[in-house]
């Protein structure tokens, strides 16, 4: 399962392929408001449908070899954290490797998602998986920017995704290995 970091670790999270057992977690996630509008969730679907057609995608995902979240879980509780990974997308009729991020709320604030999207770029790079990285954001999602930012990404353009209008941050191997060369985004 090509883009998986199952078994990676940061300093605070251990990277895990997502498991059924998530979804009652991740129930309360897909109810919040902030999912449902920034991830194009449809409104009108019960939270236990949108959780149940989240963890459909992450399946399908895994078997046809699109990359996919990993669960994030802390090493200090073992507690459920969220979901990052690198997920192949296709925008403007692209193929784009994305870093994708979504930490539960009462996460939010503490730099999971920084941490978690730093490790999901440095792998991609290490492991030549793609020359650049995107990630999707919506335009009000003024905290999913800031981790883009922090990643070393800059706002490549704004374009349709999956009839949402989305923000495309972006960066290449180049950037990531000055960044590197001079300890930016560390």
């Amino acid at each position: 399962m090509k883009y998986l970091l199952n078994g990676y670790e940061t300093e605070r999270l251990r990277f895990r392929l997502v498991q059924l057992q998530d979804a009652q977690a991740w129930l309360s996630f897909v109810s919040t408001p902030e999912a449902i509008k920034f991830l194009g969730l449809k409104p009108e679907d019960t939270p236990e449908e949108r959780c149940r057609k989240w963890f459909v995608r992450v399946e399908e995902r895994y078997a046809n070899d699109l990359g996919g979240f990993n669960a994030l879980v802390s090493k200090l509780t073992g507690e459920f954290v969220g979901m990052a990974g690198l997920l192949v997308q296709e925008v403007d009729g692209i193929t784009e490797l994305e870093v994708s991020y979504s930490i539960m709320p009462e996460h939010w604030h503490k730099g999971y998602a920084s941490e978690a999207a730093r490790l999901c770029r440095d792998v991609a790079f290490q492991q030549n998986y793609a020359a650049s990285l995107i990630s999707i954001i919506h335009p009000e999602n003024v905290a999913s920017q800031r981790v883009a930012i922090q990643n070393g990404m800059h706002l490549s353009k704004h374009a349709m995704f999956r009839e949402m209008p989305v923000l495309i941050y972006q960066m290449d191997y180049s950037n990531w290995q000055y960044n590197k060369s001079n300890h930016l985004n560390d």
